[in-house]
């Protein structure tokens, strides 16, 4: 019954955005600072949360039953299938008040993650630590000051102790990615809008032209904002730009660091089956100086020449693998 109400609701709010997030997400009124914006999505302004609080809400194939009282407390991430992962740690599973949020509210307990995030899950444990460690310095940095994501980890970053970085480290690397994006080639997506730093289908029924774009959109809106961490993600990807990537990675010899088949190697990370936002945002910030920890250097040159069409490209193509 909650499932239905809540379906209910999304139809009369069809023209509208679900403005999901608490009060640190407060949606962008100025106009967007890269040539990416769909990879920075910022939040349309001025809708309603139609979330209900105070009721009793499942998923598919959880025994759990939760009921909101929050609007989305960052300290209280809900762990539908906690069978699906070992026991989280505390910094995982509530943070630490004030500053520190639960990492498992934006990279859920499977650290998945979301669009508007990364992926965490099989990660080398020394990477997550030394990215930490770049947040910390201000080395790290978005390309789009108003994309709220990163403002928090800027501030999770100055305020996480080595400890907690590490048991957080500990945790993530010891998951396993699991196929989480369905790539589609597509010319017309539907029209949409943006809430919780992501695209969702604006329900007017109309469509538009991808351009030169990724859409990455929830498979289930409802599951994902009740952040069910089963339920994942599309990409709508423009014609083509999955082959165009992967002759792009053959040309960079991307290989020879993340691995042959791109889950890794050592400390770097893996990039097969990662939310293409994530990788675009990440090939923009390294090309323009706004990522610049200890490895980033090693980026440079296979950035330098990238233009927009081979950031799509090389985003769809290293999403549509399997982790």
């Amino acid at each position: 019954m909650t499932m239905l109400i809540f379906r209910k609701k999304l139809h009369h709010f069809s023209s509208a955005i679900l403005t999901l997030l608490p009060m640190f997400c407060l949606a962008a009124e100025a106009p967007p600072n890269t040539p990416l914006p769909w990879a920075y999505a910022l939040n349309t302004p001025g809708v309603e949360d139609p979330f209900e609080y105070n009721v009793p809400h499942t998923v598919p194939g959880s025994d759990v039953e939760i009921t909101f009282t929050l609007p989305r407390d960052l300290y209280a991430p809900p762990d539908w299938h906690p069978e699906d992962h070992p026991a989280m740690p505390a910094i995982v599973s509530g943070g630490r008040n004030p500053g520190v949020f639960a990492c498992g509210y934006c990279h859920l307990p499977n650290g998945q993650g979301r669009p508007e995030n990364a992926s965490l899950a099989g990660l080398p444990r020394e990477y997550i630590i030394q990215q930490m460690t770049d947040w910390r310095a201000g080395l790290r940095n978005t390309s789009e000051p108003l994309h709220g994501p990163a403002t928090n980890m800027r501030a999770i970053g100055a305020n996480a102790t080595p400890a907690e970085v590490e048991m957080a480290a500990d945790y993530f690397s010891s998951l396993q990615p699991k196929k989480w994006i369905t790539v589609i080639e597509t010319e017309i997506v539907p029209e949409t809008v943006v809430a919780g730093w992501m695209y969702v289908d604006a329900g007017t029924g109309r469509n538009e032209a991808i351009g030169n774009r990724i859409f990455e959109m929830p498979v289930d809106l409802e599951l994902t904002e009740l952040r069910d961490d089963r339920s994942g993600f599309i990409a709508y990807v423009p014609p083509g730009s999955v082959a165009t990537g992967e002759r792009l990675v053959a040309a960079a010899n991307c290989r020879t660091c993340h691995g042959e088949e791109l889950r890794g190697l050592g400390p770097v990370p893996g990039l097969a089956g990662r939310s293409p936002s994530y990788i675009a945002r990440q090939l923009y910030d390294l090309q323009v100086g706004n990522r610049r920890g200890l490895w980033s250097p090693l980026m440079q040159d296979a950035v330098s020449d990238l233009d927009l069409e081979d950031i799509v490209a090389l985003s769809a193509y290293l999403s549509s693998l399997d982790p």
